[in-house]
C-alpha cells in the first residue's frame, strides 16, 4: 500500500525561479489527496505528472501563497470535463472567502465544489483505513494543520504455528487473521490472539502550514514517519519569525525532536536563503538527531511502514 508525498511547492509567500509557493500532493493506493494550492500549483502538478484527480484539498490558511492556485486549477479540471465532486477542507470563517477564490473568473464549475469548515481536533476526512486530521496551529490569520493518520494494521499471522495446531491452509487462516476463532474438525479451538501478533502501526505525515512553533504539533500523531513544518527563517532572522508567526529551522526541528518525528523536511523557506540552505540543516541537526532534508520542488517521498513489512500477509494468500 503506498504512501507518496510530492512536494509540489516549497517556497515561502514569495516564490523564487526554483521554488514555487506552497502545495504538497499525497497519494495513498488510489486516493490522491492536495494541501494547500498556491499559485501555479497546476502548473507544477503537469510539471511533475501528478495528474489532477485529487477528490480531497486541504487548505491551512487563506494567505495567497497557499490558495492563489484554486481558480486554476478548477478552471482546469473543468476544460478536462471534470465530473467527480471536489471537497475543500479549511479553517472555520473561510467559507464565503473560498466561495469567491472556486468562482473567481464569474463562472461555476462544472463539477461539484463542497466546502468543509473545520477546527482544531476535527477528522477533516475519514476514508478506509486512514483519516485526515486537524490540529491547531499558530498563525497571523485563521489555521489549521492537517495530519494524515493511517489505522493500526493487522498483526503478523504465524502460519507455521497455525498449521502446528491444525488449522488446514484455506479460509480458516484468513477467518483467524480477522480476529475470527475457529474450530477444528475434532472439536477444537483455536483463538486469534494464538496465531496473531500484536496490532502494527501504520504510517503518519503531519503538516503544519505556516505557523510559530506549536505543542499541538508533537500531539497531534505518535512518532510521524514525516513531519513537514514551517522552517521560513535560519537563526540570523530568529526575531521576524516570532513577529511573522513563522518558525526557525532550529524550532522545526525542536518540534520534530519532541514528536519522535522520522523524519522532518524544512518547508516554506523565505526566498532570502533562495540557493542556500545550508544554515537551515545544520541548525536543525544540531537538536534533531533524526533525518531532516530541505525538499526541493518535485522531489517524491515514499513512506515505508514502520517494521519495513507491507499489509499482506500468509493468511490472505494462502485463501
Amino acid at each position: 500500500m503506498a504512501l507518496r508525498v510530492t512536494f509540489l511547492g516549497t517556497a515561502g509567500a514569495i516564490p523564487t525561479t526554483e521554488r514555487n509557493p506552497s502545495s504538497i500532493f499525497v497519494a495513498r493506493a488510489g486516493d490522491q489527496l492536495l494541501f494547500d494550492a498556491g499559485e501555479g500549483t497546476q502548473r507544477q502538478m503537469m510539471r511533475f505528472g501528478t495528474g489532477f484527480s485529487i477528490s480531497h484539498l486541504f487548505v491551512t490558511h487563506l494567505h495567497g501563497d497557499h490558495v492563489l492556485g484554486i481558480p486554476g486549477l478548477v478552471q482546469t479540471m473543468a476544460f478536462n470535463d471534470r465530473e467527480d465532486p471536489l471537497t475543500i477542507h479549511a479553517p472555520h470563517g473561510t467559507r464565503r472567502q473560498l466561495e469567491s477564490l472556486v468562482n473567481a473568473l464569474g463562472n461555476r464549475p462544472s463539477f461539484s465544489v463542497r466546502i468543509n469548515e473545520v477546527g482544531d481536533g476535527d477528522v477533516a476526512y475519514r476514508a478506509d483505513e486512514y483519516e485526515v486530521r486537524t490540529f491547531e496551529t499558530d498563525h497571523d490569520a485563521r489555521s489549521v494543520g492537517y495530519a494524515l493518520v493511517e489505522d493500526d494494521r493487522k498483526g503478523r499471522f504465524d502460519r507455521e504455528h497455525a498449521e502446528s495446531l491444525g488449522v488446514p491452509v484455506g479460509p480458516k487462516f484468513s477467518k483467524l487473521h480477522r480476529g475470527e476463532s475457529v474450530e477444528l474438525e475434532d472439536g477444537t479451538v483455536v483463538d486469534p490472539e494464538q496465531v496473531v501478533g500484536e496490532p502494527r502501526p501504520g504510517r503518519s505525515i503531519v503538516y503544519t502550514g505556516d505557523t510559530r512553533p506549536t505543542t499541538e504539533t508533537i500531539e497531534i500523531a505518535d512518532e510521524p514517519d514525516l513531519l513537514i513544518h514551517d522552517a521560513t527563517f535560519a537563526d540570523d532572522r530568529a526575531e521576524r519569525a516570532g513577529m511573522t508567526a513563522h518558525s526557525t529551522a532550529r524550532q522545526a526541528a525542536e518540534i520534530a525532536s519532541r514528536a519522535g518525528a522520522k523524519r522532518l523536511a524544512l518547508m516554506h523557506l523565505s526566498s532570502r536563503y533562495a540557493g542556500h540552505t545550508d544554515d537551515h540543516l545544520a541548525e536543525a541537526r544540531e537538536v534533531y538527531d533524526g533525518e531532516v532534508f530541505v525538499p526541493e520542488d518535485g522531489q517524491a517521498l515514499e513512506i515505508p511502514y514502520p517494521d519495513g513489512g507491507d499489509v499482506s500477509s500468509e493468511a490472505d494468500s494462502a485463501e
